[in-house]
Order: C-alpha cells, then structure tokens, then sequence
C-alpha cells in the first residue's frame, strides 16, 4: 500500500519487488492512487487497486473499512506499509481482525521522518525494514519500543543488468543529445540528478560551478529534474543566481527525464549535494554501478555508499573548497571505481522475501502452538 504510482524511489521499489513476487509465483496485489507506472505494474503481473488511500483528508477514514474487508476476502500472508498515511489507513484495519488470521505486518521506513505519533506507525510492523544504516540508527534513537531483533537493514539495490558497468547509450540516443545539448561538447559535465528544492544543494551547486569556472576548469552543471509545481519560484530563484553570478552559460536544466540512466553515464562526475542526510540515494549506486564517478557529502545514505565503491568520493557536508579541490583532481585524473559492490536489486528483492517468508514461518508456528494450547 502506497500513495500513488507516479515516480521515486517508494514507487520504483513498490514495482521491483511486485514483480519479482510474481516471477517466483506469489501473487502481488498493490492499492494506490494510481499514476503513470500503473500500467507497467498491472502489465508485470500485479493486480491494483485504484484506491486513493494516500489523500490527506478526513474522507480518506472511510477507506479503514474496505481495505479490512478486502484484507478478510483476499487472506494475504503479508501486508507490505511503505507510507504513513496508507500505513495508518492499513494499520487502523489490520488491528481490528483477529490475530489468529490476520496477514503478517511488514513496514519500510524510506527516510527520517518528523518524530512523533504520527510517524510511529512506520515502526509499528511485526517486521520493520530500514533501508539503510542511518535510518536503522534512526529507528532506534526515536522508536525504543522497536524490538531490534524485528528491525532489518536492507539497502535499496540497482539492477546490475539494467546498469552495467562501463555503459554506453545506444548511437542514436548519444546523436540526439549532442544535437540537443550542443554546448557540452569538450565540457567538464558535472550532473546533478534531484528535484530542484533548496534542500537537495543546487545553491551550492552555483557556488560550486563558479569555484572551478575561476580554475580554469571548463566545468558545465547539468540539472536534471524538475521543482514541485508548487514549488516553483524556487526555481526562478536559482535561475536569477545563476544569472547574478554570469554563469548563464555553463548552466543547463533538462527538466523531468525518462532517459537518466543515459544522462548519468555520458556525465564526468554525478554529484549529491544534499543539505539533509538522505535515507539512501538511488541516483547515486546507479551512476556507480554504470563507472562514473561520484561526489557527495559524507552524511546519510549516500556516504554508507560511497565507503563501499568510492571513499575517496565522500566530502564534508558544505565544504564546497573541498568538493572543488576534489573536482579539480578528478579533472586531471578519472578515480577507480569497484566494480562489484551489494547494493544489488537481487540482494534487496531476495532479503524483503526472506522477511515475509521469516514472518510467515513464526505466525504459523505460533498458531499451531496456541492451537495445541486450546485442546
């Protein structure tokens, strides 16, 4: 149970793990808003429910009802949380069957949620999956109910098929880029793959730009993503510094993509420049996994990454002369990067099932157990 299917890092995992219950033939059922991954779910092999159980308004109570009805009728072995509102809705529904029956409770806390009742449900599974070391650590600095032994860290993974290392894109893709983006031709292309929000470090992005531009290094920052439609007059507010520091020509904003993983692998160097520790980064093991280098600031998941496959990459959080002097050596010289490492798809996918099958075990011997009991 989730929101919506429109995109992210929830989504995206709410679809690779749905698809890879039908593949070793367990039968997937997802309840969401809906949105443009719907399709790729149902044609994969899940059935959906077209359930806006993610609106936040009081309506949204109604839904505790039927999905505890449809939790009766289907009888799944696991019910998977992924998003506090859902999770309340399933959570309110799931409490009030009988025990003897009800589906075994797993949730995922995706990132460091405000403490407090509200987010306290994400801790409230029979299982708890954190999806990294800085959100186990997270979980049990705020949720000291949370036994440890029902807390599993499993990294988010990439899909070492779909992101091959040393990846080229396909002649035609690279032709439509050049003619679409002639003036990354002989540039130092720095990308930065993230929602434009002032947390996700575009600010420092600029700033950034301008310390190598004053190097000599022919650096070019390219913005991948798009603001919240809200949330645009971030936006023009980065574009008027841009402007402000003349650098109007060494920046580029593509927009929303459908083709990063192509973006990624033409880029020098992806960064991650977040101001807030993320829970994990998906963008960054991708661009990893495919070989090109990655610079980020050593806090969150992003720096248990790159102790892993680039330690070398890891930089003070804000030390921008730091992240320059690293980009300058980088300039001159490409880093090595570890071509295995074990943030895989397959060790994601593989660990969350040896968590449903685990609970699944322990429910059903506890009711062979009470049952004994009762004769």
């Amino acid at each position: 149970m989730l929101p919506a299917l429109e995109a992210g890092g929830v989504e995206r995992g709410t679809l690779e793990m749905a698809a890879y219950l039908v593949r070793q033939g367990h039968e997937s059922l997802v309840i969401s808003a809906g949105g443009r991954l719907r399709e790729q779910l149902v044609d994969e092999g899940t059935t959906h429910y077209c359930w806006d159980i993610g609106a936040k308004r009081l309506g949204v109570l109604l839904w505790i009802r039927k999905v505890r009805r449809l939790l009766e009728r289907q009888k799944p072995d696991i019910i998977h949380l992924r998003s506090r509102l859902p999770a309340w809705i399933a959570y309110l529904a799931w409490r009030k069957m009988d025990p003897a029956v009800r589906p075994g409770l797993v949730t995922t806390v995706h990132g460091p949620y405000t403490p407090g009742w509200y987010s306290a449900v994400m801790a409230r599974g029979e299982r708890v999956i954190a999806i990294s070391e800085m959100i186990h650590q997270y979980v049990l600095r705020h949720y000291p109910f949370v036994d440890p032994q029902r807390l599993s860290v499993i990294y988010r993974g990439v899909d070492r098929a779909q992101y091959p290392f040393a990846y080229q894109p396909p002649r035609e893709w690279s032709a439509r880029w050049q003619q679409q983006f002639p003036q990354l031709a002989g540039k130092y292309v720095l990308t930065l793959p993230a929602r434009i929000t002032r947390w996700k470090g575009h600010e420092h992005f600029v700033r950034l730009i301008g310390l190598l531009k004053q190097q000599g290094i022919p650096a070019y920052g390219l913005i991948v993503g798009e603001p919240h439609k809200r949330k645009r007059h971030f936006l023009h507010a980065l574009q008027q510094q841009i402007g402000t520091a003349g650098l109007a020509e060494d920046f580029c904003f593509t927009g929303h993509r459908t083709d990063l993983k192509n973006i990624l692998a033409v880029s020098d160097v992806v960064l991650s420049l977040a101001l807030e520790p993320e829970a994990f980064g998906r963008t960054t093991i991708e661009a990893l996994s495919l070989g090109v280098p990655v610079a980020g600031y050593a806090h969150g998941g992003v720096a248990e990454q790159l102790q892993q496959v680039l330690p070398e990459g890891a930089v003070p959080v804000g030390d921008l002369a730091a992240m320059a002097g690293l980009l300058v050596q980088w300039y001159r010289q490409r880093p090595a990067i570890k071509r295995e490492h074990g943030f895989t798809l397959h060790n994601m996918l593989s660990q969350t099932l040896s968590v449903y099958t685990g609970l699944v075990s322990e429910k059903a011997g506890s009711s062979k157990t009470g049952s004994r009991g009762k004769r």
